[in-house]
């Protein structure tokens, strides 16, 4: 409310105008918020600690349950109406001790190459795994080659993701089947192992980790990402030298499920508190980086969307809710506990979800939000572009949202996607390098407070 205040006795005139309209106090409001997140960066503050004292937050390990505790603590300190925690049940898969892949030619001589284990891998045999390699560019011309040429040998997935699209998820789109079906595929053909070119279009020497997926019907087979600079190399190699080998070595370990929790806190709606309007991210990433981006970030960005309401007095008239959702990376685990708790509350006509907001697509400089809704929620959201333009949001686009939110569709929610430049964005994601230092300030601040004034206006608005 300081914020406000100051802002009202610098411009009183506008202020107070007579014939001020609705939208110029709208206007004004909406500054303030932009003020109180540029001058008092605390989002930027909580990924500070998120990444560089908790790091990296892989479901049912434990960071990812330091991260827990931390995020109620710092909701419980904001003063909030409600605070708790949500059983899930999750996955809890370890890396183990740092994994190797060597190139044996004796062409081209041998090599170290940087590799991880894909998310959810088995591990090579304790003496690890040798064998030719077979490169191929997609499913289909891994079908065409058989089982004899396949059988006991590493499979090597080498498809680059396309430059050309100007939104980078869409090349991330035509390259990740690769990573997550990769290895299922390529062991009904009697594959020893699989190692996969990461999805992104930057060239460095950070491989990519993500999900997967095996097959009941068939043998899991351990599975490996590989740099985008070293998979070049080795597919430079393998013209050289067809006997080529790769020696793999992991010690990847799947655990029993174990349980973890969403976080969720809220303010209460003061007419309304059955009607709720959600900003969630995600509390897990994976461990070999800070998992700044994804989803740091958005998980950071969510909780000041609160502190925002807290400290500017803003009292909503609707319930608004955040929720940090555990397991996001693996199998959505939480978004579907807590879709079926809010199913089970809806039915009893305890509460409706009017809009959700996902915040996981970095924390880079916000550009508009992407709306999955009726045509007439679409209209209402676009009359209020102009409010955002002043602040560099100009895209409201109708296109999908976020996977933790998607199962409240079924509820008739509003369904919204925070956008940002994505350029940057998979350069990052699911490696090492996706670290507290990637994030700027001021666009994760500009992030939080798009968000925080969207809610704003959908609770007074409507």
């Amino acid at each position: 409310m300081r914020n406000i205040l100051l802002f009202i006795f610098i411009f009183p005139f506008q202020f107070f105008a007579p014939d001020a309209s609705a939208q110029a106090g709208d206007s004004l409001l909406i500054r303030g918020i932009y003020t109180e997140a540029l001058i008092n960066p605390v989002a930027y503050r909580n990924l500070d600690f998120l990444c560089n004292r908790i790091g990296g937050r892989l479901c049912g390990s434990s960071q990812a349950e330091k991260a827990v505790q931390w995020t109620r603590k710092v909701l419980d300190g904001m003063g909030l109406d409600t605070v708790y925690l949500q059983p899930v049940i999750v996955p809890h898969w370890e890396r183990g001790k740092k994994e190797t892949a060597m190139v044996i030619s004796g062409k081209a001589g041998n090599h170290g190459l940087q590799v991880c284990a894909i998310g959810g891998s088995v591990a090579t045999p304790g003496k690890g795994i040798t064998a030719n390699v077979v490169e191929v560019k997609n499913f289909e011309e891994l079908k065409s080659l058989g089982r004899e040429k396949i059988e006991g040998k590493i499979v090597f997935y080498n498809r680059a993701a396309d430059p050309a699209p100007v939104y980078t998820f869409d090349a991330y789109g035509g390259s990740v089947d690769q990573r997550s079906r990769g290895a299922m595929n390529a062991a009904r053909l009697g594959a020893a192992a699989v190692i996969v070119r990461s999805a992104t279009t930057v060239h460095d020497n950070f491989p990519h980790t993500g999900n997967q997926h095996y097959a009941d019907s068939v043998k899991a087979i351990p599975a490996f990402c590989v740099s985008t600079n070293d998979a070049d190399s080795l597919s430079k190699w393998l013209k050289t030298d067809q006997r080529l080998k790769l020696e793999l070595h992991s010690w990847c370990i799947l655990h029993p499920d174990t349980t973890s929790y969403n976080v969720i806190g809220e303010i209460r709606g003061s007419k309304h508190p059955g009607e709720i309007i959600l900003v969630g991210g995600h509390l897990d990433s994976w461990d070999i980086g800070q998992g700044a981006h994804d989803d740091g970030a958005g998980l950071v960005q969510c909780i000041e969307v609160l502190r925002l309401f807290k400290t500017l007095n803003i009292k909503p008239a609707r319930t608004i809710r955040m929720v940090a959702f555990m397991d996001e990376e693996y199998n959505q685990s939480g978004a579907k506990v807590y879709a079926g708790e809010s199913q089970r509350r809806a039915g009893l006509g305890k509460e409706k979800h009017l809009a959700a907001i996902e915040a996981d697509r970095g924390g880079a400089t916000p550009q508009g939000f992407s709306i999955e809704g009726t045509d007439e929620e679409m209209k209402q959201v676009l009359a209020w572009k102009g409010l955002f333009e002043p602040y560099g949001i100009w895209s409201f686009e109708k296109s999908g949202s976020g996977v933790d939110i998607r199962d409240l569709k079924a509820q008739g929610a509003l369904l919204i996607a925070l956008v940002t430049d994505s350029q940057r964005y998979f350069d990052y994601h699911h490696s090492a390098s996706d670290t507290f230092d990637k994030v700027n300030v001021r666009e994760l601040e500009l992030g939080a407070a798009g968000m925080a004034a969207l809610v704003w206006l959908m609770d007074n608005k409507w």
